[in-house]
């Protein structure tokens, strides 16, 4: 999910536009099943052969309950398949007797914050580098946010530390310095490397200055039934573990708030880690159909067959009752707002269901793929996160 701009709106357009006689439902690319004619088409054609597909999709745990027992019997069966899906109750049972521990490289005071380099290991062979923001004023316990970042070199630029002046612009620009904001509002700030990324990318990648190893990541975890999303996911949980054992964080208000691929990882990570208590996905809520399923997305955005499963309304309900945030750009070409409108409409009779639907909220920024801190602060705020 790079900063890209050019046709990903036109071929969203020609994709649904192309799927003649299939019905567009709220949650997206319409799922049920319909009888077909088993009479051969004459050429193939990959957009109706795509649509077909997502029609068939099983959706076996799309929500359709009414009613808070629904919800809570839903959510008892689905969050551990999703887990099952990601890897990620694969990777727990393998490692259930490790401990994540961590080391501190430096530190050095910024003025407004306390800025320090640490290495967590999350797996025996996953040293993950992390910066932390610790805010001046005193207190017994803060609340935590870790930021998880995207296609892009940022866990520095979260963290406020830039390279040339040109990539500080850039990055103000675009208000990705997401753990100097929180720190300014009282937080105890976490930015992580996003694994395959920085120094989890692999050492070929490292000597070609590729930015990233999503697609090596994805394609040698298929073969031991993970996923990058899930290993991402994993991170955050065994960051958190560190967190409260280790930091002075209060356990009822633990944020993870990050933007496009730091967005898929925060809407999984509040999906299946009850002890996040806001999941805030910058630049990334949509449907799976309209987004990864219909325009140019990075590999590691992938997840074998998960729209047997739902749609990603679906998954980001696994947050309810706790609080979930979307912001995105009005303009987004990769993540377009009509499907975000749409998976939103569905996410709401969940939250409705759950007896909390002032718990969720979608904001639209006046822009395209990037960061909207008001929408993302100003809903915190409300919820008696930061002043």
């Amino acid at each position: 999910m790079n900063r890209v701009k050019g046709t990903a709106s036109f071929l969203l357009i020609v994709l649904l536009g192309q799927c003649k006689g299939r019905a567009l439902q709220e949650g997206g690319i319409a799922s049920e099943r319909k009888d077909r004619s088993m009479e051969c088409v004459s050429g193939f054609n990959a957009l109706d052969y795509f649509c077909e597909l997502y029609e068939n999709a099983e959706m076996k745990y799309a929500f359709h309950g009414k009613d808070k027992a629904d919800f809570i019997a839903w959510q008892k069966t689905f969050r551990p398949r999703l887990m099952e899906k990601l890897g990620i109750a694969k990777i727990a049972s393998q490692l259930k007797d490790f401990e994540p521990k961590a080391k501190k490289i430096d530190s050095e005071d910024i003025g407004f914050a306390l800025r320090e380099r640490w290495v967590i290991w999350t797996e025996p062979t996953v040293p993950l580098p992390f910066i932390i923001l610790f805010p001046k004023e005193r207190k017994d316990k803060y609340p935590l946010m870790i930021s998880p970042h995207g296609h892009g070199k940022n866990t520095e630029a979260y963290a406020g530390i830039y390279h040339s002046e040109e990539e500080r612009r850039e990055e103000l620009e675009g208000e990705y310095d997401i753990s100097v904001q929180a720190v300014k509002r009282g937080f105890i700030a976490i930015a992580p490397t996003t694994r395959g990324f920085g120094k989890t990318r692999t050492a070929q990648d490292i000597e070609n200055g590729a930015l990233s190893s999503c697609r090596t990541l994805l394609m040698h975890d298929l073969l031991v039934g993970r996923t990058p999303i899930g290993d991402r996911v994993w991170d955050v949980m065994k960051l958190i573990d560190w967190a409260l054992e280790k930091l002075p964080v209060d356990a009822s208000k633990i944020v993870v708030y990050g933007n496009s691929g730091g967005g898929t990882v925060s809407l999984f990570a509040g999906a299946c880690d009850t002890r996040i208590a806001a999941s805030m996905p910058s630049s990334y809520f949509c449907t799976f159909t309209g987004s990864i399923g219909s325009i140019h997305h990075c590999d590691c955005n992938y997840i074998s067959g998960i729209l047997d499963y739902g749609e990603m309304s679906d998954i980001a309900g696994l947050t309810a009752p706790r609080l979930f945030g979307a912001t995105n750009g009005r303009y987004d070409e990769i993540f377009p707002a009509v499907e975000t409108k749409k998976a939103f409409v569905h996410l709401q009779e969940i939250y409705a269901a759950a007896g909390v639907p002032a718990n969720c909220e979608l904001y639209f920024g006046e822009g395209g793929h990037r960061v909207y801190r008001d929408g993302a602060y100003d809903f915190l705020k409300r919820h008696g996160f930061c002043n």
